[in-house]
C-alpha cells in the first residue's frame, strides 16, 4: 500500500464519520436500498456471492454528494436483508486509474475474487475534446482472496490494445467463464459515434484475444455502456445502457436509456440480436449488472439514478449523500420479454397485511414509511395516488406514472403502453417508487421527494392488498 493509498483509506472513514449525523437525520433516506453512507452512489459493480455473502461494489464519491472523483465503495449481506459496510475497497491510486475507479465486475475462481474494473485517466492539456483525445480507459485487475481487501492491482490492457477505430471511451468490464474458458465484454463508442460492445476471450484471466464485436445493423445510439451477457430460462440476452438513442413516442423516454436484445446464435461468432426492449422506463434507473445467485437465479440491480438529467435530487444539497441502489430484481425469460420482480427474500420485511375490494369508490388506506402495494386490476381504468406527491393512472392503453412539481425536483410524467393492464405491484420506500407492470413485463423506477405520502388512494375496480415494510438491516461502520 502506497503513501497516497494510505491516505486516502484513512480519510474517506473520517468524512464518513463527520457526516454520519446529519445523514442519518434525514427522514428521505431509503429504508430498503442500498444507499451510501455519504456522498455519492452511482453504478453496481462486482455482484456476486463469495464465500457465504452476496457482495455489492459500487461506483461512490465519498468527498462529494455530486460526483467527484470515483472509489468502489462496498457492502455485503448473507441473505439481501441484513447488509455491513464494508471498507472501500479500490482507491483511485494506481497510475491506470488515478482519476476514478470505474464500473467492473466480478468472477469467483481457484479461492479467490477477481474483479475486473476500467481505470480512468484524464490528462491535463489543451485541445483535448475527452471523446477522442485525452482519456484513458484502461481495463485493471483486482484480485482479493477474503473478498474485502485487495491482495493484487495490475493493468492489463490501454486503449492503444484495443481495435482500431474506436475513441478513447472503452469500459465496463463483464467477465464470465464458459466451457473452460474466459469471457469479457467491454462497451465501447466508435470514431462513427457508434454504440458496440468488443468480446474477448482468455485462457487465463489475464491475456485477452478480441474475438468478435456485437452491434445492431443500424447506429443505436453512439455509446453502449455496461454490457452484460447471460442466459436464463434458455434464451441468451445481451444487456446495455446506450447513449445517444432518440426519443421516439414513449420509446426512450429518458436522457439515456437502459434495456437490452434477445441474441440468438452465438455470441463468439455468428449471431443476430432480437428486438431492443427497455429494462426499466422510469425516470431513474441505469447501468444494471446481473449476477447468478447460489440457487442459479439470475438477479439485477441496478442504479436509481441518471446520468446529465436534467432532474435533481434534493439531499444532495441538505444533506450531503444522493442515489441508492434499486431492491434486487429475478429476471425470467417468458418468451416474449424477460420479466423482472423483487426478489422474495424482501417478503420477509412484510407486516401489518391489508386487502381491499375496490369498485366505483375510492379506497384510501395510511401508509407508513414503506408499503408493497399489490393491485390486481378488473377494469380499464385505474388510479393509484400517493398523497398529492405521485399518481399512476391507466387509461385507452397508456400508464402514466405523473409527480408533482414539489416532489419530482424536475420530473414530471412518464408512460407505459400496455394493451392489457391486470397487475400492479409498487414498492414504495421514502424517497423511491419501483412499479412493476403485469408480473414485471415493464418496470418503472423513479426517485420522488414527497411532502406527505402518507397514505395510498386506489380508484377503479380492483383487488389490493398492502404490506407495510420494515427496514433493512444496514450497519454502518460508524
Amino acid at each position: 500500500m502506497n503513501a497516497l493509498q494510505r491516505d486516502m483509506f484513512r480519510l474517506v472513514p473520517r468524512i464518513e464519520a463527520g457526516d454520519r449525523a446529519k445523514v442519518d437525520a434525514d427522514p428521505r433516506r431509503l429504508r430498503f436500498h442500498l444507499m451510501p453512507p455519504v456522498g455519492w452512489m452511482n453504478d453496481p459493480n462486482g455482484l456476486c456471492w463469495y464465500k457465504g455473502n452476496y457482495h455489492v461494489f459500487y461506483q461512490y464519491g465519498p468527498f462529494d454528494p455530486n460526483g467527484g472523483v470515483k472509489f468502489w465503495g462496498h457492502w455485503t449481506s448473507p441473505d439481501m436483508l441484513h447488509w455491513k459496510q464494508q471498507p472501500v475497497f479500490l482507491c483511485p491510486d494506481q497510475t491506470w486509474d488515478i482519476h476514478g475507479v470505474y464500473s467492473g465486475s466480478a468472477l469467483v475462481e481457484d479461492d479467490a475474487l477477481y474483479l475486473y474494473y476500467t481505470g480512468n485517466v484524464k490528462h491535463l492539456g489543451e485541445g483535448f475534446d475527452y471523446i477522442n483525445t485525452g482519456r484513458g480507459h484502461n481495463l485493471a485487475l483486482a484480485i482479493s482472496a477474503d473478498g474485502i481487501h485487495v491482495d493484487k492491482n495490475q493493468l492489463l490492457m490501454e486503449n492503444k490494445d484495443y481495435p482500431d477505430g474506436l475513441t478513447c471511451h472503452v469500459r465496463d468490464p463483464k467477465v464470465w467463464k464458459l466451457d473452460g474458458k474466459y469471457y469479457m465484454l467491454l462497451g465501447a463508442r466508435t470514431k462513427e459515434d457508434r454504440g458496440e460492445i468488443l468480446v474477448y476471450e482468455s485462457e487465463d484471466k489475464l491475456n485477452w484475444k478480441h474475438i468478435n464485436t456485437i452491434t445492431t445493423p443500424e447506429i443505436f445510439g453512439y455509446m453502449w455502456e455496461c454490457p452484460d451477457l447471460f442466459c436464463v430460462d434458455g434464451q441468451y440476452i445481451v444487456s446495455m445502457s446506450p447513449q445517444g438513442v432518440t426519443r421516439q413516442g414513449n420509446k426512450y423516454q429518458n436522457i439515456y436509456s437502459c434495456g437490452y436484445f434477445p441474441l440468438y446464435g452465438d455470441f463468439r461468432g455468428a449471431y443476430t440480436l432480437g428486438e431492443y426492449t427497455e429494462s426499466d422506463i422510469g425516470f431513474d434507473y441505469y447501468a444494471p449488472q446481473t449476477f447468478e445467485a447460489p440457487d442459479g437465479r439470475r438477479i439485477a440491480i441496478g442504479w436509481m439514478g441518471m446520468p446529465d438529467a436534467d432532474y435533481t435530487n434534493p439531499t444532495a444539497a441538505e444533506n450531503g449523500w444522493q442515489h441508492g441502489m434499486s431492491v434486487p430484481r429475478e429476471l425470467h425469460w417468458n418468451g416474449r420479454c424477460l420479466t423482472a420482480n423483487p426478489v422474495s427474500e424482501l417478503d420477509a420485511l412484510h407486516c401489518n397485511h391489508r386487502t381491499f375490494s375496490v369498485d366505483g369508490t375510492a379506497v384510501k388506506c395510511e401508509l407508513k414509511k414503506g408499503a408493497d402495494i399489490r393491485i390486481s386490476n378488473h377494469g380499464k381504468q385505474l388510479r393509484v395516488m400517493f398523497g398529492n406527491d405521485a399518481e399512476l393512472s391507466y387509461a385507452a392503453g397508456l400508464l402514466t406514472l405523473s409527480l408533482s412539481e414539489s416532489s419530482g425536483y424536475g420530473r414530471d410524467s412518464r408512460v407505459a403502453e400496455i394493451e392489457n393492464l391486470t397487475e400492479l405491484r409498487i414498492l414504495a420506500d421514502t424517497s423511491s417508487l419501483e412499479i412493476f407492470i403485469n408480473h414485471g413485463e415493464q418496470v418503472m423506477t423513479t426517485r420522488f421527494y414527497p411532502t406527505k405520502a402518507d397514505r395510498v388512494t386506489i380508484e377503479g375496480t380492483c383487488q389490493a392488498e398492502i404490506y407495510d415494510m420494515n427496514a433493512m438491516e444496514l450497519a454502518y461502520l460508524v
